[in-house]
This record gives structure tokens, C-alpha cells and sequence, in this order.
């Protein structure tokens, strides 16, 4: 017995001790050298007109790029999971994509099709409207980069409900959006709030694309994640601790409704 034991405890402090380094210590750094000023400190900081003009524009593309994909991951889903047609392995694969796909070169690939020179540079150079290093470019980038979310917690949902009830709700004289809004809708409510909750906490956190695509000026087009790395690199390394840890509590407080949604969930599962 002793000797079986063995591999198990192995195995746990094997997996601990990967936690702690590649997740506890650096979390711990950065709040100890956040707090280590204070907590005054870490509110003036948090509290500059850049970093809530950041904040405000990090609400504002989460506000935009959230319901586009929900629309589209929804009316996607749908299409994926109720019906068999050519190409639907492509459009899986494209769905993908940004899981494949190196964020910094969806910002190239923005660049080369919305830049003033690029293939629909007309945007720019003939209608005023500019998208490359603007809030549009953000926008674009981010929706992007969190294309696949909603899809991927919806669409297994749709599979394993089937379409029975939706057959005998059409049986019974109920259009097409009367069916969706009283019987499809309330079955993927869960898959779709934990898309909703991903898409979110990625589009808040989202670097590597938006940094390509944005002129990075404070007031205009910086983003949270973008006021962090100027200010490193501007050697204020405290406050790019503090907007860090402010970036942390957003993300925790997102795994915290996940966690949450996930016991309801199972609750109502075993009162069904």
C-alpha cells in the first residue's frame, strides 16, 4: 500500500509545485510590490485620467465586441449544430482559427485589409472613416480574437439538447422565433452566459492584437492592458503593478460568476 501511495503523492506535489511557480509566485509579486506603497498609493494610481480613460475604453469595446459575438456565435452555433451542409468542416476550421492563430498576426492581417494602404483603405482615405489605429481597429481585433468563445460553450449544448422539443414546439404552430425565444434560448442559457463570461474577461485582457492596431495614445485608443505596458516601459513600474492587480480583480471576479453560474447549474440539474 505504501509503496502505491507513493506515485499519487508524487503526482500531487508534482502539480502543486508547477501551480506555485507558474501561477502563485508571480500573482504574489505583483500584489506585494502593488500594496507595498499602500493603499492610498494604489488607488492614485488606479485613479489617473489615463488609466480611467483606459478603463473606460476597455468597457466600451467589451460593450461592443460582446453582443456582436453573441449574435454571431448564437445564429453560428445554430447553423453548426442543426444542419449538415458543404463546407461546414471550412467554417468549423474558421471558427477555430484564432486558437491557431498568433494574436500579433490578426493585427498584421487588420493592417494589410483596413489600412490606408491596404485593401480596403478606401475606408480611410475616401470616406474619413478610419479603423487602423483608432477605436475601430480595437474593435475589430478584439471580436476577432474572441470569435470562438460563445460557439464553442453553445454549440455542444445544442447537440446534446437535440431537436425534439424544438419539432414538437413547431408541431404545436410555434414560428421559427417563437420557438427560439421560449424553447432554444432558455436551453442554452449556460453555455451561453459562460460564453459571454469568456468573451468578456478575454476582450478586457486582450494584447497582442490591439497593440498592432492602436496608435497607443493616452485619451484616444489605450486600452487597460495597453496603459500597463507603456507605463513598464516607461520605467512607472508601480503603476503598471497597480492597473496589473486591477486587471486581476477583473478577471477573478469573472472566474467567481463562472464558479457560481457552474453550482446553480448543477443544482437545477439535480432538481430537474
Amino acid at each position: 500500500m505504501t509503496t502505491l501511495r507513493w506515485p499519487r503523492y508524487l503526482a500531487r506535489y508534482a502539480v502543486f509545485g508547477y501551480v506555485g511557480v507558474m501561477l502563485v509566485v508571480p500573482v504574489s509579486v505583483i500584489l506585494w510590490r502593488t500594496f507595498r506603497p499602500g493603499l492610498g498609493q494604489f488607488f492614485d494610481w488606479i485613479s489617473t485620467p489615463a488609466a480611467l480613460s483606459a478603463l473606460n475604453l476597455s468597457l466600451l469595446v467589451v460593450a461592443i465586441v460582446v453582443p456582436l459575438n453573441v449574435v454571431f456565435g448564437v445564429f453560428v452555433s445554430l447553423l453548426l449544430a442543426r444542419n449538415r451542409f458543404r463546407g461546414r468542416a471550412v467554417l468549423q476550421a474558421i471558427v477555430d482559427l484564432p486558437f491557431a492563430v498568433s494574436p500579433i498576426i490578426v493585427g498584421v492581417a487588420l493592417i494589410l485589409l483596413w489600412g490606408s494602404a491596404g485593401a480596403l483603405g478606401f475606408v480611410e482615405n475616401n470616406l474619413g472613416l478610419r479603423i487602423i489605429f483608432g477605436v475601430p481597429g480595437i474593435v475589430l481585433a478584439s471580436i476577432f480574437v474572441t470569435l470562438p468563445f460563445v460557439v464553442r460553450e453553445v454549440q455542444p449544448v445544442l447537440v446534446e439538447l437535440g431537436t425534439e422539443q424544438e419539432q414538437a414546439a413547431a408541431t404545436l404552430g410555434s414560428s421559427g422565433w417563437q420557438t427560439f425565444w421560449r424553447i432554444t434560448l432558455p436551453s442554452i442559457r449556460w453555455g451561453l452566459t459562460y460564453g459571454i463570461v469568456l468573451t468578456t474577461a478575454r476582450t478586457l485582457g486582450e494584447f497582442g492584437a490591439v497593440i498592432m492596431v492602436s496608435s497607443n495614445l493616452p485619451g484616444e485608443s489605450q486600452t487597460l492592458t495597453l496603459l500597463v505596458n507603456d507605463r513598464y516601459n516607461r520605467g512607472a513600474e508601480y503603476g503598471a503593478y497597480a492597473l496589473s492587480t486591477l486587471l486581476m480583480g477583473v478577471a477573478v471576479a469573472f472566474l467567481i460568476v463562472k464558479a457560481i453560474l457552474l453550482i446553480r447549474r448543477a443544482r437545477a440539474d439535480r432538481h430537474a
